[in-house]
């Protein structure tokens, strides 16, 4: 780990420009198709990690989990930086064994999220959902302590959710490191695999159009890696911030991604 990851301060993980934040708590509606109940999520009104608005790239997530169903129902799954936690609840309320929902160690970002589930997860299901702080990078043996008992030591979670993170450029190598540590490995060659395979899906919007290419970096690194990385769904939305800099185009669409890993040898 480099010199710049020493330090664990907000200034220090989180280090670009920020918008002022809203003033006051707010509440988001995701609203669902076929009939399946509407997710009301309570965003921190005001922080410096972007809690206070739901962002168009989970809103998408969610859509897309809700159309995959068999990328969740009975897997282990682990949400980064869940914000409000939406892509994460719906993974619940679609029928995953057991979600972790993780966000920096704040005490507001750590109790909305608590909120959230209390709002939205039914008392039955309450218990499949462990929500713990976590800065990316740092060790995981409490988010591995959070699976059930009988799932083996050496496996971890069948899917990991990152909404919205990459445009954090200087923390795409802890993002990495995180997803390394946490993603159930691929079987070694020759063992037949299940599918779906283990992945990791990265949905996200260039908010900053000029910096694009930086956040494409997490990509590039991540094959360096010896991820296999493609682009699996785009979705367009009005854009969040209409009087934004840079193409309106750019910044209304979400791109999501799927990451997986090559089989051992």
């Amino acid at each position: 780990m480099d010199d710049e990851d020493g330090d664990l301060s907000l200034g220090a993980v989180f280090t670009e420009p920020q918008r002022p934040p809203s003033p006051e708590p707010t509440l988001a509606t995701y609203s669902r198709d076929s009939g399946k109940t509407d997710v009301n999520i309570r965003l921190v009104g005001s922080h410096p990690l972007w809690g206070h608005h739901l962002w168009n790239a989970a809103i998408a997530f969610a859509a897309y989990l809700d159309s995959q169903i068999d990328l969740i129902r009975g897997k282990f799954v682990l949400e980064l930086g869940a914000g409000g936690g939406l892509p994460g609840i719906v993974a619940v309320q679609n029928g995953a064994k057991k979600v972790v929902l993780t966000d920096y160690p704040d005490t507001a970002l750590v109790e909305n999220l608590h909120h959230n589930v209390h709002e939205n997860i039914s008392k039955e299901q309450r218990s499949t959902v462990t929500i713990q702080g976590y800065i990316w990078g740092q060790p995981v043996d409490h988010l591995i302590a959070a699976l059930p008992p009988d799932r083996e030591p050496s496996k971890g979670f069948d899917l990991i959710i990152l909404s919205d993170l990459i445009f954090n450029h200087s923390q795409h190598d802890a993002l990495l490191r995180s997803c390394e540590l946490c993603l159930t490995p691929i079987p070694s060659q020759g063992t037949p695999l299940t599918t779906p395979l283990p992945c990791v899906l990265v949905f996200y919007t260039h908010h900053r159009p000029h910096l694009a290419h930086r956040d494409l970096e997490f990509f590039t690194k991540a094959r360096s890696k010896g991820w296999n990385c493609e682009e699996i769904h785009t979705r367009k939305f009005p854009p969040m911030f209409p009087d934004d800099p840079g193409d309106v185009e750019v910044r209304s669409t979400v791109h999501g991604w799927q990451m997986t890993r090559s089989a051992s040898t």
